[in-house]
């Protein structure tokens, strides 16, 4: 039932509690890392206050993301406005929603990107809501990824253009550091805010992947202290990024997170992480490298779900949503981001299951058209594109060896110091050359981390699943007991010790169906 007069009704769901899916892996630290405790009726009365006119709540719909809850509020007088509280998953606590609205604030009187305007927001969960908020108006338009598969080809080229226009807009801008955006009062330490610009300050990166607020993988602050920026060059950024890997290996005499063999021991992550710090001190030596480190503030997640477009003209985008942890970063950390609306999908992909990504002609003209209008505009995006494959996967993987596998990072540098020369790198990789012995230790285990990565896509496959094993609650039960049967036909061919090694979730039995 909806709250009425701003006070939700006896007996509807709590709006604290994510509702929207179960995990087949870590399910209750999942579902308890997104709880949020505040007071709905306090945010009910505050959704009223600011819908001139409206007098009452005539209905609500509460939409849950993997970082947000957002409830979309329908008042008496058919106004709506939107509340997007975070969890504790999001990012740090005060500067992930300061970051947000700061960077919003700062492109909407920068740019012409369209972007919902805030009616009010608070950093501070002491506050009367008991939470962090961000109230704004509704995004004008249509969800694009709701409109896209009826859309003609030209129109989604048009589309594509549209969007390519927009993230010119951001790329255009130029910062003096790597981190986020805050306004000049946020409060943390004077001596981690860069003044940038009237109002504003360039301060520590709000992402995640810097802070110790994932549900199932803790930092150890032992060997490396948090490092959170800003920073002012690259290398010091590179530094970080190792930094963060470091931060994610439990002591070696631990038993916490217990990983499979071929994942790697500790002391090898360790040795691994070593190296990958003084490559990433070579490589940002190489000119063609530092031309693209150029600071770039670009939308974090900028895929059809957070583009709005007109109904009757899907060419024009309305709004542009979700800025969380939108931040600053080297343009080469970007070198693979390609939005959904213009990734290619051959038609011959197996794995290719999306009514929103037809496959073809369409999304080829389209990834070309996004391509060709990078390349002509922005040539910050387009120095990333010229750089190799691998120097590009050092980048992308080297803070993330303890989540990946040790086998991949070591895959990385093995790649680089093979081709050292003929990337025209100066002097020599500080990564040496394997033994033959090493050699084939490495092709053992990273034929088993390969062997661990197509089961866990296909029984993500079979299952329907997210590669999380996020499930939508609807699902939760029939999904719980085609996890179970599929578990057990492994179990014919192999002992239940060598399933556990490779398998992706929890045994079936050790999952909770309510």
């Amino acid at each position: 039932m909806p709250p009425v007069g701003g006070v939700p009704s006896e007996g509807s769901p709590d709006p604290r509690i994510y509702s929207n899916g179960r995990w087949l892996r870590w399910d209750k630290l999942e579902r308890e890392s997104r709880y949020i405790e505040f007071s709905f009726a306090a945010l009910c009365k505050r959704a009223v206050e600011l819908c001139p006119g409206a007098m009452s709540i005539a209905s609500y719909e509460k939409k849950e993301g993997g970082y947000n809850r957002v409830f979309i509020f329908t008042m008496n007088n058919a106004s709506r406005i939107v509340a997007r509280l975070p969890t504790r998953i999001s990012g740090p606590p005060k500067l992930t929603t300061n970051s947000e609205v700061a960077t919003m604030k700062y492109l909407q009187s920068k740019t012409r990107i369209p972007i919902p305007k805030i009616l009010e927001w608070s950093d501070n969960s002491t506050n009367a809501i008991g939470s962090e908020y961000i109230i704004m108006e509704h995004a004008k338009g249509i969800q694009l990824h709701q409109i896209w598969p009826a859309m003609s080809l030209e129109q989604q080229i048009a589309c594509t253009g549209a969007m390519v226009r927009i993230i010119k807009q951001m790329a255009a801008i130029d910062f003096p550091a790597y981190g986020s955006l805050y306004f000049d009062n946020v409060d943390i330490d004077s001596a981690l805010k860069h003044s940038f610009t009237t109002g504003y300050v360039i301060g520590p990166h709000c992402g995640s992947t810097y802070w110790d607020c994932e549900a199932h993988e803790p930092r150890y602050y032992i060997s490396a202290k948090p490092n959170r920026g800003p920073w002012f060059d690259p290398a010091a950024y590179c530094s970080a990024l190792i930094d963060v890997g470091v931060s994610r290996l439990p002591p070696m005499d631990a038993s916490v997170n217990e990983k499979p063999s071929f994942h790697g021991a500790v002391a090898e992550h360790i040795r691994l992480l070593n190296f990958g710090r003084d490559v990433a001190s070579k490589l940002i030596e190489d000119p063609r490298i530092r031309k693209a480190a150029a600071p770039i503030l670009l939308h974090h997640d900028l895929h059809k779900r957070n583009i709005y477009v007109l109904d009757e003209d899907p060419t024009t985008i309305t709004s542009i949503i979700d800025w969380q942890s939108s931040s600053i970063n080297p343009a080469f950390m970007h070198a693979n981001d390609v939005p959904d609306f213009a990734a290619h999908i051959p038609t011959s992909d197996e794995h290719y299951q999306s009514e929103n990504l037809p496959a073809g002609d369409n999304t080829k003209l389209c990834n070309q058209a996004f391509i060709a209008g990078v390349r002509l505009l922005m040539p910050k995006l387009c120095a990333t594109w010229e750089l190799d494959d691998d120097v590009a996967r050092f980048f992308e993987y080297c803070h993330r060896t303890y989540r990946d596998g040790a086998g991949i990072l070591r895959q990385v540098l093995m790649d680089l110091a093979n081709r050292w020369k003929e990337l025209a790198l100066a002097g020599s990789c500080p990564y040496p050359l394997p033994t033959s012995e090493e050699w084939l230790a490495h092709g053992e285990e990273y034929k088993a981390l390969e062997h661990a990565q197509e089961l866990k896509k296909f029984v993500t496959s079979r299952l329907n699943t997210a590669s999380d094993g996020w499930v939508p609650t609807e699902a939760w039960k029939e999904t719980l007991e085609n996890h179970k049967e599929l578990y057990d036909e492994f179990l014919q061919n192999m002992s239940e010790e060598e399933l556990k090694e490779v398998w992706p979730f929890d045994k079936p039995c050790s999952v909770v169906a309510v």
